[in-house]
């Protein structure tokens, strides 16, 4: 099979052919109809983040927003059948038995295993993949449009989820990108009163037609000063990697307000003791998400009320494509074109 492969940190994949991988026993062969590219991917194929070290496979095969059809099955697979189309996100397998497994926070296993760092994933024709851990695509639901909803539609709707957001409260979500932009539709859906913020008028414009209430111009406004006469908000949502996008979400908070960490800045961030007591403000990160989460945000955008942004190109532009996100030059969200539907 052809095969997009990381042999070095800071170094081009190179596309290979390589021997196409056989299902063991509770394993699935799935022929790749596509693959979205995240930011992650850049940052495993960077080397940037060091607590991956030791864990992330080599020669590797990127890939985590996974959307195929299964062409064989291994042993003691009963509940799949040849055809089924089927998603392999971030979180390949979790062990089930690991105290955060057993309080339903499987997306915190403490043996888990991740698609595309620890073993292989969808940058290719074929990958395998657990049969538990598989999750069905609704049918009405393209393959393009369902990619990106494996990891950042699942890591903005967790990470709302989690934020308590109720309907009527003020969101503001600071960054509107692949994820960002996904963060205000879900936002909508849940009824509060979305402000975008982002320093791309283009980005505020989208942001205004995805269901934000009103957008603020980072570059162009006070941002703080906008936001505390609206008497700030409940929820600061961050997905941008910016330091500067915490430290202005942080002074946008109300008293009892939460900030959520989604976004990932290669630096760390850090906050007044004084003002978090002072307000009793609540900051709480959010990662990705367990398989209901995944299976409740996409039938949310089987519904129609989750689109995402998406431009397509094929496997051999992976490299461009790379080049193009560590350089912030891609709107939304991009998805691989790998193989021709199955069947």
């Amino acid at each position: 099979m052809r095969a997009a492969i990381l042999r070095e940190f800071k170094q081009p994949l190179v596309i290979e052919e390589v021997p196409s991988p056989e299902p063991a026993d509770g394993e699935v062969l799935i022929q790749v109809e596509v693959c979205g590219v995240c930011h992650s991917d850049l940052h495993v194929a960077g080397g940037d983040w060091k607590q991956f070290d030791g864990i992330t496979k080599r020669p590797l095969i990127l890939g985590h927003e996974v959307i195929g059809r299964i062409v064989e099955k291994g042993n003691a697979v009963g509940e799949w059948a040849i055809g089924n189309r089927v998603g392999v996100p971030w979180i390949y397998w979790t062990c089930g038995s690991c105290e955060p497994c057993r309080e339903g926070n499987e997306n915190l296993c403490v043996k888990q295993k991740i698609t595309g760092v620890m073993v292989d994933g969808g940058f290719a024709e074929f990958m395998k993949a657990p049969a538990s851990h598989v999750v069905r695509i609704p049918e009405s639901l393209s393959s393009v449009d369902a990619a990106p909803v494996l990891c950042a539609g699942v890591t903005t709707y967790r990470a709302l989820k989690q934020s308590g957001i109720c309907s009527g409260q003020r969101l503001a979500v600071f960054g509107i990108g692949g994820l960002g932009h996904l963060a205000v539709q879900i936002g909508a859906f849940m009824e509060a009163e979305v402000i975008a913020v982002d320093v791309a008028e283009e980005k505020l414009e989208l942001a205004k037609s995805l269901g934000a209430r009103s957008a603020i111009d980072a570059a162009a406004s006070d941002v703080v000063r906008e936001v505390r006469k609206r008497g700030g908000v409940h929820v600061a949502l961050v997905t941008s990697a910016a330091k500067a996008a915490y430290d202005t979400a942080f002074r946008c908070l109300r008293p009892t307000g939460t900030l959520m960490v989604v976004g990932l800045p290669a630096e760390n961030i850090c906050f007044p003791p004084i003002m978090m007591a002072a307000g009793e403000v609540r900051i709480r990160a959010s990662a990705v998400g367990t398989r209901r989460d995944l299976q409740d945000v996409l039938a949310l955008a089987e519904t129609g009320k989750l689109h995402c942004q998406i431009s397509t190109q094929p496997l051999s532009e992976v490299n461009q494509v790379l080049q193009q996100m560590s350089q912030g030059q891609i709107r939304g969200r991009v998805v691989l074109a790998i193989s021709a539907p199955a069947g």
